[in-house]
């Protein structure tokens, strides 16, 4: 994800202590109605996680805190500071819920004006904050892979503030809510069986849903008891491939971050590919049982390769199935993981969290809901089998809304689903705008379907059989349910008002900026150099013109930049790792089954040029105050 603020992250790094901000917002969620204050949390430590429901990257570190919050129950509280992207995730009713979709337990700010936010100066969805049980801020965090290191740093303030006497351990803030009584819970996407039947990945309660053609009546059910984990896109396998690999349907497992395969007959689940453990690192593939995997959202066809939105590294991947279960090899086929919209070679381009795929009749292309840009885009195949990506409709990170006409002006909302119509069009699950777009690649129109559903992130095609009527069956994930909607022969035009994110650009001034990203990593871990920096940056920008120089992939953690005088306004895109391990490997003071951990970062930065303005950015991948 990518974020700015409006003052800078210095004062996290100083000698001198600073005090925490108060939590603004307008609401409170999983609190049993209170409001909580600082002087409520007074005596225990408390990390902020600043997230915002859309991100992948935050529903990671969601995963991360569970076992930091298990840790230390009596004194340690987690408080979700939502500062939302889009417009819908501003809206009240769907943060809450997003907080029982993804199982959010701990007390949740609702900070849709971005007080909070950028009262801690906030730079990157996710960030991660840590007060001191005094209320003090110690330590500033973006990004992933903090987990470790932060159950660290909660264990030394813990040890720190019991011997000063000023812990006071008690009881949490957390009231959970009551229990949902729906047969489905936040279903992600569908498909429809020969027989008229539908296949559903009900998400939430962690299984597969086969249900007859009332969209009602359960024949059978797959997972439960971890074996899914957020199940996503659902596909059918080939008979052939059915036949020789025993598995029925496809599935991906999102946070178990494995392709899997379901047995119809007797319910047998085999992993297909994947090792259960989250892609830390760039990789082009191998083995399928030995590569790790990020977030698998959705599944297409591209000839004899399943295609894979790796929402969560923003990449499109291929499993190619062997001779036996054992056999199938993965590799990256789009994307470099970088976030952001850019077409062209495949392995060049830049997706952002893609979550969406269908693949096209003709068989050489697959529609791509590229949610994080608002887009509607695609990969072709060529005649000597080269990939290109396209895009249809929508410009960037920070553009969306609900707009119709020529795709070149249209909008989209962080749409999840993609569904191409017989007669060729594509019909978009445009899921924050709560509507189904479809989109005419022969006259480069975009126009509304249907509008007034409760986040739509799926659609199947269905023919009645009685009447020969067309008409789409749709995923309400936030409704619960699968509803028909039927296909208008002139759709409804929609002319509504376009939106940028809000967060408020970053002065910066023209010629030479001194870019610093802070690392200083966890007790008990140091960087590695004994095979060179292990720290790396990658910066580009939109436009390209911005940067004069700096652009570009190379160690090390600073960089000199060179803005582009009499470009006015753009955006920077910083992506950075840092590999820290176990003891001091320079010395060989290392600890028995010591491990290296990778620390990553992509930022988006709104710049906008001001000669007045300090000639330094400063991010914070882990920046901790001296002393804390």
């Amino acid at each position: 994800m990518n974020a700015d603020a409006g003052v800078g992250t210095n004062t996290l790094r100083s000698r001198v202590r600073v005090r925490a901000a108060e939590l603004v917002g307008r609401g409170w969620l999983n609190t049993g109605g209170r409001s909580l204050s600082l002087a409520d949390l007074r005596g225990r430590v408390v990390v902020l996680d600043f997230w915002t429901f859309c991100c992948v990257n935050c529903l990671h570190v969601l995963d991360e805190l569970r076992p930091v919050e298990a840790q230390f129950p009596d004194a340690l509280t987690i408080i979700g500071v939502h500062s939302p992207k889009f417009e819908h995730e501003a809206d009240a009713d769907a943060l809450a819920a997003a907080v029982e979709r993804y199982a959010v337990h701990h007390p949740v700010l609702d900070d849709p004006e971005l007080v909070t936010w950028k009262a801690y100066a906030a730079r990157a969805w996710p960030t991660l904050v840590v007060l001191d049980p005094e209320g003090y801020v110690v330590a500033s965090m973006s990004g992933e892979g903090h987990g470790p290191g932060l159950a660290s740093l909660v264990a030394e303030l813990i040890e720190e503030h019991r011997d000063k006497g000023t812990l006071q351990p008690g009881d949490d803030p957390y009231v959970p809510p009551a229990d949902p009584d729906t047969a489905l819970r936040f279903p992600g996407k569908a498909i429809a069986l020969p027989d008229g039947s539908f296949v559903v990945s009900d998400t939430a309660n962690h299984e597969v849903v086969h249900l007859e053609g009332d969209l009602e009546t359960e024949r059978a059910r797959w997972g439960g008891d971890g074996v899914l984990n957020e199940p996503q896109g659902v596909l059918l396998a080939p008979p052939a491939l059915a036949e020789r690999l025993g598995v029925d349907l496809l599935v991906a497992d999102s946070v178990n971050h494995q392709i899997k395969g379901i047995r119809f007959s007797d319910g047998a689940i085999h992993v297909l590919a994947g090792t259960g453990s989250q892609l830390r690192e760039r990789t082009g593939g191998g083995p399928a049982l030995e590569q790790a995997l990020s977030t698998p959202w959705d599944l297409a066809w591209l000839g004899d390769r399943l295609v894979v939105a790796m929402a969560g590294t923003h990449q499109l991947w291929a499993w190619t199935p062997g001779a036996t279960l054992e056999e199938g090899r993965v590799e990256v086929i789009g994307g470099t993981s970088n976030e952001g919209l850019v077409d062209g070679p495949a392995r060049e381009a830049w997706f952002a969290q893609p979550s969406g795929l269908a693949a096209s009749a003709s068989g050489d292309r697959v529609w791509v809901a590229d949610s994080e840009t608002s887009a509607l885009r695609s990969v072709t195949r060529t005649a000597d089998g080269d990939l290109l990506v396209e895009t249809h409709v929508g410009t960037g990170l920070f553009d969306f809304g609900h707009r119709d006409g020529d795709a070149a002006d249209a909008l989209l909302q962080h749409p999840l689903g993609v569904t191409e119509l017989p007669d060729g069009s594509v019909a978009v699950s445009d899921t924050y705008n709560g509507a189904i777009r479809r989109f005419d690649l022969a006259t480069g129109q975009v126009s509304t379907l249907a509008h007034g559903l409760a986040e739509p992130s799926d659609a199947v095609v269905e023919r009645d059989p009685d009447t020969g009527e067309v008409r789409l069956v749709v995923v309400e994930s936030a409704a619960h349910r699968l509803v028909r909607v039927a296909l208008p022969e002139a759709a409804q035009r929609v002319d509504g008002p376009a939106h940028r994110t809000q967060r408020p650009p970053t002065p910066l001034p023209a010629g030479e900026v001194a870019l610093e990203v802070t690392f200083v990593p966890p007790t008990g871990q140091k960087l590695d150099r004994r095979w060179g920096d292990p720290t790396r940056l990658d910066v580009s920008a939109t436009p390209d013109a911005l940067l004069v120089s700096g652009a570009g992939r190379a160690e090390g953690l600073t960089r000199t930049l060179v803005l582009r005088d009499g470009i006015g306004s753009g955006t920077l895109h910083i992506s950075v790792q840092a590999a820290a391990c176990d003891g001091d490997p320079e010395t060989g003071e290392v600890p028995e089954h010591a491990a290296c951990h990778l620390f990553q970062q992509d930022w988006g930065i709104p710049v906008i040029l001001d000669p007045a303005a300090g000639a330094t950015l400063t991010l914070d991948l882990r920046g901790v105050q001296a002393g804390g």
